[in-house]
């Protein structure tokens, strides 16, 4: 399964347009461009299982700045300073890593 059979592949476009420049990705809009932010729970599972590229049940911050890149692989990689705003964002219990339910708590508060 791949993220295009999750998100239409236009959203994924227009989500990635949206944040072409450098320091210009906000994780909270590019979840409602991109469709995730009206995903199931599990369908978001099954998103982040993709996301999370050594299958470890966690995205680390050596994985997070790929994530533009498992959208599209000629897409660009995250800035350190959005990397750590996203990390920080999504990191509910501060471990430094983001699990499946960190996603859907940041999705959906």
């Amino acid at each position: 399964m791949s993220l295009a059979d999750i998100l239409s592949p236009s959203d994924i476009a227009a989500a990635l347009r949206d944040c072409q420049a450098p320091d210009s990705f906000s994780p909270k809009k590019f979840f409602q461009i991109s469709g995730m932010s009206k995903k199931s729970s599990s369908q978001l599972k099954e998103i982040f299982r993709i996301l999370d590229n050594d299958q470890s049940g966690f995205i680390e911050e050596d994985e997070l700045k790929y994530f533009l890149q498992r959208f599209d692989c000629g897409a660009r990689v995250l800035t350190t300073s959005e990397t750590k705003t996203f990390l920080a964002a999504a990191d509910h219990d501060g471990d430094g890593k983001i699990g499946a339910e960190g996603i859907n708590f940041f999705i959906y508060r």
